[in-house]
């Protein structure tokens, strides 16, 4: 984990506290703790520092929470957490050019080193040593959260907080709308999750032509159904696959959009992807995943991708122009804002399966 940068001469808002309230992670355990009194961070010469009123609760968080097997291999005990957020810049280091005290802002998580042959190239965000909001570097899970200027993203005050402090959660799946090319065809979203029911809408409105959802939960199911989607399917139905193929013509669907980081419904999405396919892969597994190789990919020709995070910041101009033209639909989605300091609730909310999409109003906290 990085440590503070150098102290260093700033532009800042008359009256910034030093100390705040933090959600962190402490104990190689399921949970995380709520922390008073946490040092205000430093910032760098091209840093702003942003006072956060919005947090949004993604599926890592959840992993981190539960501390499964990809969280307690990857994420260091200590690590304040939380990558998904808006706020209001309130300090700026004086090698910033663009970003000015008072800003409404959200930030790009990735955040890359600008060297390596990826961020050379375009690909900031699969930087070969990318830190990570929330899980290299201290997260906003907090009153205040440092981010390189870079990594700041200015949203339009017609975007409500709650919306704005999601782009990171709609990017991820734009991008992975996006990358598989719907336009025109037959869609399959395996997990009506978070991500996977904002798919629905946006792949809706970027010109797929039958989209089919599959999940464990009716309910879920029916959400995807009033967001667009032609027709679900419940994933412990041994003839779902069979029943996809039937309605694609016997071929199977153009693309999958994996989002739910099942071994079984990354086997079957490929079982119902028709030959010459695009499989475009987002879910996160919690442990290794098998599948049958060369049936399901090489013999049927199937175009796979993996997405990680979002196109810096392709997909971010993506998400605005869709948000500002009213082309997401996120009512029956984005479910609960709950105060920042009742968190424990929040994550109940989502193991439950009552809760969808659960933002903490940072600056609503009773504490």
């Amino acid at each position: 984990m990085k440590t503070a940068a150098a102290p260093v001469h700033k532009k800042h808002a008359a009256g910034v506290a030093t100390t705040m309230s933090v959600i962190k992670k402490l104990k190689a355990e399921p949970g995380l703790d709520w922390v008073e009194g946490v040092p205000v961070p430093t910032i760098g010469p091209s840093d702003c520092l942003i006072q956060v009123t919005h947090a949004g609760i993604c599926g890592t968080d959840r992993h981190i929470y539960e501390w499964d097997a990809w969280a307690s291999s990857r994420v260091p005990v200590g690590v304040t957490c939380g990558h998904e957020f808006v706020g209001r810049v309130v300090a700026v280091g004086d090698a910033c050019k663009h970003r000015k005290v008072g800003d409404r802002v959200s930030a790009e998580g990735h955040i890359g080193c600008g060297e390596c042959p990826a961020c050379r190239q375009g690909d900031m965000h699969i930087c070969y040593s990318v830190d990570i909001l929330g899980i290299d570097v201290d997260g906003c899970f907090a009153q205040f959260v440092a981010v390189p200027e870079y990594n700041c993203w200015p949203v339009p005050e017609a975007i409500p907080d709650k919306v704005a402090a999601i782009f990171d959660p709609l990017g991820n799946a734009m991008h992975t709308v996006m990358a598989a090319g719907v336009s025109g065809q037959n869609v399959l979203i395996t997990g009506a999750g978070i991500i996977g029911l904002m798919a629905v809408s946006i792949a809706k409105h970027a010109g797929a032509g039958r989209i089919y959802v599959t999940d464990l939960d009716p309910r879920r199911l029916k959400i995807a159904t009033d967001l667009g989607a032609d027709e679900g399917f419940v994933a412990t139905d041994a003839e779902w696959v069979q029943k996809a193929r039937r309605a694609t013509q016997g071929h199977g669907v153009d693309v999958l959009l994996e989002m739910s980081g099942s071994a079984k419904a990354i086997s079957d999405g490929f079982d119902a992807l028709r030959n010459g396919g695009t499989a475009a892969l987002l879910g996160l597994p919690a442990k290794p995943v098998a599948f049958d190789l060369p049936n399901q990919v090489i013999f049927k020709g199937a175009k796979v991708l993996g997405i990680n995070g979002r196109r810096m910041f392709e997909t971010w101009y993506q998400v605005e122009r869709f948000l500002l033209t009213g082309k997401i639909e996120l009512d029956q989605i984005l479910t609960h804002v709950i105060p920042f300091d009742d968190f424990q609730q929040g994550f109940k909310l989502m193991q439950s399966g009552e809760g969808i999409k659960i933002v903490l109003d940072i600056a609503g906290s009773r504490r």
